[in-house]
């Protein structure tokens, strides 16, 4: 094989595989199934993870990071990243790919950044970590990236710490922090969830414009069904840690292919609000949920 066709082989192999993936929680009073049996692949493209609360949406990113704890297990009949067994992978190796190569944008900024700490110096450790970069490379590495997320005054910025910056900044300095290190993937659990409708927006831009530029995987987790339709190139609905149906986020909004939707994903549909079709959207909410079990 020549180079120029190993190169495209690399290419063109999925940053991620996950087969009949589990994540169990055994306690006194049984086994909670917290995933069960989810299966997918990720390329270079923005892959939408969408279901309630408690769906399992969550554990699944965390799972893939190795974050689950104790007493958590996690099973699985193929993970790998970029063809490399996350399964048999040793804790170290987990540990330098985490961060590197695949980041977790969590929920709540607030509480994944120390308050004790600048937010800068925050954001230029995970930089150091990953980089051999003295400290005044790694605070103009990350000066630069506090402007890549349209944080105004980036030098100001740096020296604040988390109380002192507002819920829509420290999402982007979440963000900031795991781009850094420039991953091939980033999964954002909610990374807009408490956020204001116009920043919500500006969010998505950066993020959209992240992922085009540097080519990188996205796993977007929400339970906002618009954002995720007109955001991401394709959805997975959840509930009860299974995987209901995977789609093309388009066919979210195509009013011909829901007479073949999942009934859990037009469920979903239904809630959202249609002052049009209020009795449509009524009788999908009172259809029979035994399928749910």
């Amino acid at each position: 094989m020549n180079q120029s066709a190993m190169n495209e082989s690399t290419r063109e192999q999925p940053l991620l595989e996950l087969d009949n993936l589990r994540v169990d929680f055994h306690t006194p009073t049984g086994i909670v199934q917290a995933v069960r049996g989810l299966s997918f692949t990720l390329g270079r493209e923005r892959l939408g993870i969408v279901g309630e609360s408690g769906s399992g949406k969550s554990m699944t990113g965390r799972a893939i990071l190795d974050l689950i704890p104790h007493p958590g297990e996690v099973r699985a009949d193929r993970l790998t990243y970029r063809g490399q067994d996350l399964l048999t992978m040793d804790k170290r190796a987990r540990r330098k790919l985490r961060g590197r190569h695949i980041s977790m944008v969590m929920q709540d900024p607030k509480f994944s950044l120390n308050p004790v700490r600048t937010v800068g110096d925050q954001i230029a450790e995970a930089y150091r970590v990953h980089h051999k970069a003295s400290a005044r490379e790694a605070r103009q590495r990350s000066l630069a990236m506090l402007e890549q997320v349209q944080i105004r005054e980036p030098a100001r910025v740096y020296e604040l710490y988390p109380h002192e910056v507002s819920g829509g900044m420290g999402q982007r300095v979440m963000i900031a922090m795991m781009l850094i290190a420039e991953p091939d993937i980033l999964i954002a659990d909610e990374p807009t969830s408490a956020l204001d409708v116009t920043v919500q927006l500006q969010m998505l831009k950066i993020l959209d414009d992240l992922v085009t530029q540097r080519g990188m995987g996205l796993i977007f987790i929400s339970h906002d069904l618009h954002l995720v339709q007109s955001f991401c190139d394709r959805v997975i609905v959840m509930y009860g840690g299974k995987a209901m149906e995977t789609l093309p986020a388009a066919e979210l909004a195509d009013e011909s292919a829901r007479a073949r939707r999942h009934p859990y994903t037009l469920g979903l549909l239904g809630c959202l609000p249609d002052l049009d079709h209020p009795r449509e959207t009524l009788a999908t909410l009172n259809r029979d949920p035994a399928w749910l079990a």
